[in-house]
């Protein structure tokens, strides 16, 4: 694991509540922390002070590290980091997005996916990137998960 994601990883278990993580278990049925969505939050605020200048193959990379692990707070986790740092994503972030819905599985965590790093990833496209952009949510429209037919019909118009 490296450093960020165990910086990340541990203050979320320690900011975990067993009830809380309970509660995630039985509402979500994925694992879970406990953590509130206010400490992922400040804990990827800290990430950002604490490890200044990671570029964008080093946050993405991040985001896909947090991702690894089937944990509500770890996901919600990487999708905040990607919110944080949208304005850095490009079109060829698409396939990673894509991977991440394919596996959210729950509307807690596909949500935000959609709203705080999709439509915002879309509507800072520029007219060529934003061709090629469409080009895969037209894919997107017709594929088996419902989870990115959601995601293309939402992110057209990039609002």
């Amino acid at each position: 694991m490296t450093e960020p994601a165990d910086f990340v990883d541990r203050t979320l278990r320690n900011e975990g509540d067993e009830y809380r993580a309970d509660d995630v278990r039985e509402r979500l049925g994925l694992d879970s922390y406990g953590a509130s969505v206010g400490a992922v939050r400040g804990t990827i605020r800290d990430v950002g002070n604490r490890y200044r200048g990671l570029d964008h193959d080093a946050l993405t990379a991040l985001a896909s590290e947090l991702w690894s692990v089937p944990v509500f707070e770890r996901r919600l986790a990487a999708i905040v980091l990607l919110q944080r740092n949208v304005r850095m994503l490009g079109n060829g972030d698409l396939t990673r997005i894509e991977g991440f819905l394919r596996e959210a599985s729950v509307d807690a965590l596909v949500d935000p996916l959609i709203a705080d790093v999709l439509r915002p990833l879309v509507a800072g496209l520029g007219a060529g990137a934003r061709r090629r952009a469409d080009g895969v949510l037209a894919r997107w429209a017709d594929d088996p998960s419902p989870a990115l037919r959601r995601a293309a019909r939402e992110s057209v118009g990039g609002a």
